[in-house]
């Protein structure tokens, strides 16, 4: 009878160091026709788990060796089915594979307080477990950036519906000469799912709200996670005075790209808009939804799922806190959305943005479009300048990579 031997890949003690620079690595992956399964062997999961910088050699020689490199991650937080299929997809398509598993705090900075259920070290045990993952190890970066430069993948795979040209870590992982792959996840499983139906809490977070005369059911998400907070006017379309007919709108140049870019960065989509054309009498709220929705028909367009729209209609003598920068709609988008307002972006054309930004303890960024900060209304620099949006993400990308690379 054919018996698979185990895929055993690990680094042998060699008093604690690499001789010569060579990692000395014994890797089965073999059949053999064998009568007596006793001589089955599976490695100890001990093994399996390594540090990233153990890694490094070990990814050497198997590279000698001609061996193909697998390289995935994820908080794996509740072992479910999806998980366990999209790992054996995974080795499927390499010789080795080697899987990252977020430690407790980087899952906390991008799940949310409530996250991981399962701590660090079991739940890369059971990852570890598997006889798909050849490695497992902790990491605490937030990206992929410092995984990719260390391993040298031949293949970067993730899991879901990613465009593979929208990954950040594309250009990283080609760089090295490897590809991106991307394999489904299978349908109605997920962590989020398996959380809510053990809690019974996914109807708490639904209530019943009543706007403009139409009712609806709102649905707070699970996740907590950052976003991408926009002005309109003179941010993501051409600037035009009181703006309400449809045939004067014109979206900026690199508007759609950048937002989508954020989008994949991970961020929720929030537009934030002054509107006080409304208030004053110059043009209705009927005349606002239908430039919003041109806007959002060539996001859509594009991929891109725009979270909420929030507009305040008044005047600025009439002092309200829903007209920014004060913070009204800023806290109604974080309650509603579940939203981490310090890992958050805001990006406009006036002062008035950057100042909402600054007192809701964003970074903020102004575009050289529209106003271009000139509005002289409220003092201080912003975090960053860019020609646009486009350049806006590239600018926020950089530096979340340099500071998870100073960690």
């Amino acid at each position: 009878m054919l018996i698979r031997r185990a895929r055993n890949a690990c680094l042998l003690p060699l008093k604690e160091k690499v001789l010569d620079n060579v990692a000395c690595v014994r890797h089965f992956s073999v059949w053999e026709s064998r009568s007596d399964s006793s001589n089955f062997e599976e490695p100890v999961i001990s093994e399996k788990i390594k540090k990233r910088e153990q890694l490094v050699p070990i990814c050497e020689v198997f590279r000698k060796q001609g061996k193909k490199i697998g390289f995935t991650s994820g908080a794996f937080d509740l072992m479910h089915a999806g998980h366990a299929d999209y790992l054996e997809k995974a080795k499927a398509m390499c010789d080795v594979l080697i899987v990252g598993v977020n430690t407790d705090d980087s899952v906390r900075s991008y799940k949310g307080p409530g996250r991981p259920f399962v701590p660090e070290d079991q739940r890369i045990r059971l990852v570890a477990a598997l006889e798909s993952v050849d490695f497992a190890f902790l990491f605490g970066e937030r990206r992929n950036q410092k995984n990719i430069e260390a391993l040298k993948p031949d293949f970067y795979i993730k899991a879901g519906d990613y465009d593979a040209g929208s990954l950040t870590s594309k250009e990283t992982v080609e760089q090295h000469g490897g590809e991106v792959r991307i394999i489904p996840m299978l349908p109605g499983v997920s962590t989020t799912a398996l959380a809510e139906k053990i809690a019974g809490s996914a109807s708490s977070r639904e209530r019943f709200r009543e706007e403009e005369g139409a009712a609806h059911i709102e649905r707070r998400p699970a996740k907590t996670a950052p976003a991408l907070f926009l002005d309109r006017d003179g941010t993501i379309n051409e600037e035009i005075l009181y703006l309400h007919d449809v045939k004067e709108l014109r979206i900026l140049p690199n508007a759609i790209p950048g937002i989508k870019k954020f989008q994949d960065m991970g961020y929720r989509i929030v537009i934030i808009s002054n509107q006080p054309g409304i208030g004053m009498g110059y043009y209705s709220k009927q005349d606002f939804y239908r430039i919003n929705r041109e806007i959002l028909k060539s996001l859509s367009s594009a991929g891109i799922l725009v979270d909420k729209i929030y507009f305040c209609p008044h005047s600025k003598s009439e002092k309200c806190e829903c007209r920014k920068p004060g913070q009204a709609l800023v806290q109604r988008a974080k309650e509603e959305l579940n939203l981490d307002l310090s890992r958050s972006v805001f990006i406009g054309d006036k002062t008035s943005d950057m100042e909402t930004g600054r007192r809701a303890g964003m970074k903020t960024v102004l575009v050289r479009s529209g106003f271009r900060g000139e509005d002289g209304e409220f003092p201080g620099e912003p975090d960053f300048r860019a020609d646009d949006i486009l350049d806006a993400a590239g600018q926020v990308l950089g530096a979340e990579r340099r500071a998870e690379g100073g960690r």
